[in-house]
């Protein structure tokens, strides 16, 4: 009987290991296939935006580094052709790059704004080796709002994400930063990482939280250095004093659209909420690109200046 509860209970250990092992780096290690999570195959028309984009980033931008914790930070830096003392980071989503972040860079030029478009660790030119989901990449975008006022002086920085991006710099508004700092704009964020990749359990694998998210959650900690459930935008944002816009499309399955209440709710005194209706997740901007950039403009106005 002894022998059979120590060989079920090592069992136990090794499946669960296993298990954790699996969906870590399913979930994040970057070199790890994720056509499982995104259900799909080859996209003809992201790759053809993706080559136009870099051809743009090439023909527009500078291309900057910094140093993380001993990581290579790469950035691609747009200055208007107006002099401007405004300037947005635009932070990219899960296994996308700076380059996906074009189409809404060329919006804030438009407004006369100045961007900056990081790409995140794991991502794109950035050295890491496991992606952050936001928590390890807060202290990123903290360097790089360093990097801009050391570099361009008495500044106003405006930070906006889309996806990861989004719970990236939700958790950034919860760090100690420069006054410089004015407000943030988040489109399709998370709650947590650990929400996420629970939803994301049940919707791919219909597996229940426990015991599988604990398990990826302990490897996590050993592997990448970090909780899933440390790595929460509510808890950052309720110690947040910036002026924040939520943005999520009704439809999106990827980032569930009941998580913008959550957030929202967790958000300071001034804040604003904008729903896009029938966008899925990460499409808020090109359902209805009027109404999505007109409410940022007049956030922007509202809180900026």
């Amino acid at each position: 009987m002894i022998i059979m509860l120590v060989f079920l209970m090592i069992l136990a250990v090794v499946t669960g290991f296993i298990t954790g092992n699996f969906l870590f780096n399913l979930a994040l290690n970057p070199k790890s296939s994720k056509a499982i999570i995104f259900q799909s195959g080859f996209d003809e028309e992201k790759e053809q935006r993706r080559m136009e984009n870099e051809k743009w980033l090439k023909e527009n931008a500078r291309e900057v580094e910094i140093e993380s914790k001993k990581i290579q930070l790469h950035s691609y830096e747009v200055k208007n052709k107006k002099e401007s003392k405004i300037w947005v980071i635009a932070v990219h989503g899960y296994t996308d790059s700076a380059s996906f972040m074009v189409n809404s860079a060329k919006q804030f030029l438009n407004y006369g704004y100045n961007v900056l478009m990081p790409d995140l660790r794991a991502h794109g030119k950035s050295g890491g080796k496991y992606i952050g989901m936001g928590w390890l990449d807060k202290e990123d975008i903290v360097l790089w709002i360093d990097y801009l006022i050391a570099t361009y002086g008495n500044i106003k920085i405006i930070l906006y994400g889309i996806s990861m991006g989004a719970a990236t710099v939700m958790m950034t508004s919860g760090e100690k930063l420069p006054s410089n700092v004015r407000m943030v704009i988040e489109d399709c964020g998370y709650t947590s990482a650990w929400d996420e990749m629970a939803h994301e359990l049940k919707y791919l694998f219909k597996m229940p939280t426990f015991p599988a998210i604990y398990n990826a959650n302990f490897i996590t900690r050993i592997r990448a250095g970090y909780s899933l459930k440390k790595a929460s935008c509510i808890k950052q944002l309720k110690k947040s004093k910036l002026p924040i816009l939520f943005i999520h499309g009704d439809k999106d399955n990827f980032v569930p659209f009941y998580m913008l209440d959550k957030l929202y709710e967790a958000g300071g005194s001034k804040k604003e909420k904008l729903v896009i209706k029938g966008a899925g997740h990460a499409e808020a901007q090109w359902i209805n690109p009027e109404k999505y950039w007109h409410t940022v403009r007049k956030f922007i106005k509202k809180y900026l200046f």
